[in-house]
């Protein structure tokens, strides 16, 4: 890993939701946390990727790994996180559970075409327990940012990168 200050990151953290639509937002809180709490080194950006949209697709050139954080139906009990990589995202983007995801799943298609598919994908979901409107995350969700944000961490970590406490 090249260590100069001009490294091309190489990572990407995306947190994708729309925080007027309650747990729906949950990607988003959490990588404002990661922003906020934690010093990452240049070769990893953390975006707030909103409701998404194929304007992110240049974020994904020379990106070699995807941590994408969101709400996910599980079929699981709110607040239940879970984490997928490779195949298993597509898959578990079949199931809608708001219109970003049919942008994310465009997205990570369009940029297989286009050859800026990153090599290693994960996702860090939750299952949410509302996403009626509303600015607020329900308390089961609320509860899974510290895990979710440990998650993220333990996935740098097995990548050989430490995030430090701001």
């Amino acid at each position: 890993m090249n260590s100069n200050d001009n490294t091309a990151p190489t990572v990407l953290i995306l947190g994708i939701g729309n925080l007027v639509m309650s747990d729906d937002g949950v990607g988003v809180v959490v990588v404002q946390r990661l922003q906020r709490e934690y010093r990452l080194p240049p070769e990893v950006d953390v975006m707030d990727g909103g409701t998404l949209g194929l304007d992110i697709l240049p974020r994904l050139e020379g990106i070699e790994r995807l941590i994408v954080v969101d709400a996910v139906e599980t079929g699981g009990k709110p607040g239940t996180c879970v984490r997928l990589a490779g195949d298993d995202i597509p898959l578990a983007l079949e199931t809608k559970i708001s219109p970003h995801q049919m942008g994310l799943k465009d997205l990570l298609t369009v940029a297989l075409l286009m050859g800026h598919a990153p090599r290693e994908m994960v996702l860090v979901g939750v299952q949410p327990g509302s996403i009626e409107m509303g600015t607020d995350l329900t308390p089961d969700v609320a509860a899974q940012v510290d895990s979710m944000l440990a998650a993220i961490m333990h996935e740098l970590r097995s990548w050989g990168i430490e995030a430090a406490p701001a």
